[in-house]
């Protein structure tokens, strides 16, 4: 039963990813994100990480998909505005075709290694106090690397979008 799931879960999270890259409108793109992250937070459950799979519906589901909703919606993206992909199912597939031989490779290297126990650990695994241990002690840096990488990224649609509400106030006054 539990192959099943995580067989159902592993399709559904390649499916959104491969929804956010095909569709044209960025509203249907962001569903595919969503529906990523939450494939992936179902595996997080089934690995029985608690945390993890608290974190990626809490955080990544609910407020970074809330925020990335937030910019679409007060940029207003219309369709004359995306730019033209006369070859983008093309790059898709020779990005495909290219990864195969690193896929390829993963998968014999992983046939190759030694069996293991891969039953799920009792005790702290997936628990709050040693990831938090490791984050704030060794990944410092890198996370508030990327609260400031997250905080440019809305400073940067804000401006876009006032520039275009800009735009627009001066095409009214004409």
């Amino acid at each position: 039963m539990t192959d099943l799931l995580f067989i159902a879960l592993s399709f559904l999270a390649i499916s959104g990813a491969i929804a956010m890259i095909v569709y044209a409108n960025p509203m249907y793109s962001a569903l595919g994100v969503l529906i990523s992250m939450l494939s992936v937070a179902g595996m997080f459950a089934l690995l029985n990480a608690t945390f993890l799979f608290l974190v990626q519906i809490i955080v990544y589901a609910g407020a970074i998909m809330t925020l990335i909703l937030f910019i679409l919606m007060f940029l207003n993206i219309r369709e004359e505005d995306l730019p033209k992909e006369p070859k983008k199912f093309k790059l898709i597939a020779l990005g495909a075709v290219i990864m195969i031989p690193l896929n390829v490779l993963i998968l014999k290297a992983v046939s190759k290694l030694p069996a293991k126990d891969l039953t799920i650990t009792e005790g702290d695994f997936g628990g709050i106090k040693p990831i938090g241990m490791q984050l704030y002690n060794n990944w410092l840096v890198a996370f508030e690397l990327i609260s400031i990488l997250l905080l440019v990224a809305l400073i940067g649609s804000v401006v876009l979008a006032k520039k275009r509400t800009s735009k627009i106030k001066k095409a009214g006054e004409q």
